[in-house]
C-alpha cells in the first residue's frame, strides 16, 4: 500500500473495515487498472446520497452477498465512484469525504477544492 497516495499526497489511509469497503474489499479506496468505475472517494454515506444513487440505478442499500456487499446505511463509510460522487455534488447531495482515505486518482475527476468543501478531516 505504500505506493498508494491520497488526494493530499500522503500515504492512503484505510476508509473502512466494517463494512469492508474498496473495490478490492481490503478497506482501502485503492484504484487499479481493472477498476473502471474508479471507486476512489472515501465517503460517509447519507440517506440523501443513498436515495440519489438508487434513483441513478445503483442500489447501495440492498445487500448483495454474492458480491460481498452488505448493503449500506447512513453513517457507513464506503469507497464511492468518483464520477457518481461528482454527480451527487452537482445536485447538492454529495456525502462528506475523508480526504486521508480518498485515493489521489480521484483528482483526475474531482478538483481538490471541491473535495475540501465536503471534507470531514483536516483541510490541507
Amino acid at each position: 500500500m505504500s505506493r498508494d497516495r491520497n488526494v493530499l499526497g500522503e500515504p492512503l489511509t484505510p476508509c473502512c473495515y466494517e463494512p469492508k469497503t474498496g473495490y478490492y474489499r481490503d478497506g482501502f479506496c485503492r484504484v487499479g487498472f481493472d477498476d473502471v468505475g474508479i471507486h476512489s472517494v472515501c465517503a460517509v454515506v447519507t440517506e440523501e446520497f443513498l436515495a440519489f444513487s438508487k434513483a441513478q440505478g445503483n442500489d447501495l442499500v440492498t445487500p448483495r452477498p454474492e458480491h460481498g456487499f452488505p448493503g449500506l446505511k447512513p453513517g457507513d463509510r464506503w469507497c464511492l465512484c468518483a464520477g457518481r460522487w461528482l454527480e451527487a455534488a452537482q445536485v447538492g447531495v454529495a456525502p462528506p469525504v475523508i480526504l486521508s482515505g480518498t485515493h489521489q486518482k480521484t483528482l483526475t475527476i474531482i478538483p481538490l477544492i471541491k473535495l475540501q468543501q465536503y471534507a470531514l478531516d483536516a483541510l490541507h
